[in-house]
């Protein structure tokens, strides 16, 4: 036992003196002082792991564009060849739960403000909501009387949160303003100039189920899709690309507000795909397919369908879900991207303009244009992709360009996000 202690103390005392021999020479920077270029890292923190639910997109070149006739006769693409760098992508859409979390940090974080919490910038911490007690009926009350909980009636025992006080507020970097050479000395006298604060309400618009669709039964769907637990893993849905783009800013916030606090690098923003990246995605490696699985069918030999969608002229039950289906059903593509066909379209970042294939670059193509509420609606277009569990067939095809308006909510778009970080396992 002695013998084995003394051996202990040998190897921790030898390792010392070693490490002591390995620093010398160095600065407290932690580079060697030999008069010669060693480089210095610009931290010394570790990085986050592989991003939790996303998969690596790797870099690569493909044919932007049709894969077959345009058979609307739109011209609104054409086949071009173009690269993409790589990024990180959600394996699958944004779910109910997911897009709930948000929702629910933005309630408890409006009720802490209000109770005296610290606002930087609508971040509060998880661990500063302790004191919210949502069951306690003195402080149902009190909510109730700021209009902070509504009450359908006096006898409603389960008063319910008002969602117009459901704001989330950020602030953005126009950095396109701020690269232009004509905006140099401005953005020096003036950077505050170049940062635009927006306010959004973010609960979903329930009521899209009924409203899309005239002389239709979708009333259950407009009371439970986003509030019972059987559809946690469904599609969020009734959210427009302006609560879209909210999220990724708050997911971004909230990855990096934890990675400061175990004193880990930050890391890049979270967004919507460009359209070209979204195409690139989908197609999971196969350049020129009509579809994420090939070509030229819906279904697979044995005569399943391969997507949710609408089949034929309206069976709509037949790909074994009647509205969406859970986000992880049928395969997933090449690249390990699941529903980037049917269930439901998706936002991307891109402005919809009709000539814009004939206007982008070939490396990482992408159109965006930051409309304000001022600006006419042929402005507020952005590209949707995918089709959906509405739509024929023809929609569900990589290369079919649709658009909605950015302040526009429907039950057939949803969004996932995107992350540029380097590869890693």
């Amino acid at each position: 036992m002695i013998k084995n202690c003394l051996f202990l103390i040998f190897i921790l005392v030898l390792t010392l003196a070693l490490d002591s021999c390995s620093n010398k020479g160095k600065s407290r920077s932690g580079v060697v002082d030999d008069g010669q270029v060693h480089g210095v890292s610009p931290s010394a923190k570790a990085s986050m792991a592989m991003p939790l639910g996303m998969v690596y997109v790797p870099p690569g070149t493909f044919h932007m564009g049709p894969s077959d006739e345009d058979i609307n006769y739109t011209f609104t693409s054409r086949n071009r060849e173009v690269s993409i760098p790589g990024f990180w992508m959600d394996a699958t859409e944004i779910t109910n739960n997911k897009y709930r979390q948000f929702v629910n940090w933005v309630r408890d974080s409006t009720v802490a403000v209000m109770l005296g919490a610290p606002y930087y910038d609508t971040i509060v911490h998880w661990n500063q909501l302790k004191n919210i007690k949502y069951d306690e009926p003195k402080f149902r009350d009190q909510l109730a009387s700021t209009g902070y909980f509504i009450k359908v009636d006096a006898q409603a025992t389960k008063p319910f949160f008002n969602p117009e006080k459901l704001v989330f507020t950020y602030t953005v970097l126009k950095m396109d303003e701020m690269v232009k050479k004509e905006n140099k000395e401005a953005f020096k006298k003036n950077p505050l100039k170049f940062f635009d604060t927006r306010k959004v309400g973010i609960y979903p618009d329930t009521a899209v189920w009924m409203r899309d669709f005239s002389y239709s039964y979708n009333e259950p769907m407009t009371k439970r899709y986003f509030a019972h637990p059987s559809f946690g893993l469904y599609p969020v849905v009734g959210v427009n690309w302006k609560q879209a783009t909210a999220f990724c800013n708050w997911r971004t916030k909230y990855l990096n507000s934890y990675l400061e606090r175990k004193k880990m690098a930050t890391e890049s923003d979270f967004r919507l795909p460009s359209e070209a990246e979204w195409e690139y995605a989908a197609r999971g490696g196969r350049s020129n397919s009509m579809y994420p699985w090939g070509n030229y069918y819906l279904r697979n030999k044995k005569g399943c369908l391969l997507a949710n969608f609408k089949p034929g002229r309206g069976n709509y039950a037949e790909d074994g879900g009647f509205y969406t289906v859970r986000v992880d059903s049928y395969w997933p593509n090449g690249f390990g991207l699941y529903n980037m066909a049917g269930n439901v379209s998706e936002w991307t970042n891109s402005y919809f303009n009709e000539g814009a294939y004939n206007i982008l670059h070939d490396m990482s193509p992408d159109l965006r244009y930051d409309a304000t509420d001022a600006d006419p609606p042929r402005m507020k277009r952005k590209v949707v992709r995918g089709g959906s569990w509405k739509d024929v067939g023809y929609y569900l095809q990589t290369s079919t360009r649709n658009y909605e308006y950015q302040d526009t909510s429907k039950s057939y778009i949803g969004f996932r996000c995107v992350i540029d970080l380097v590869p890693r396992k």
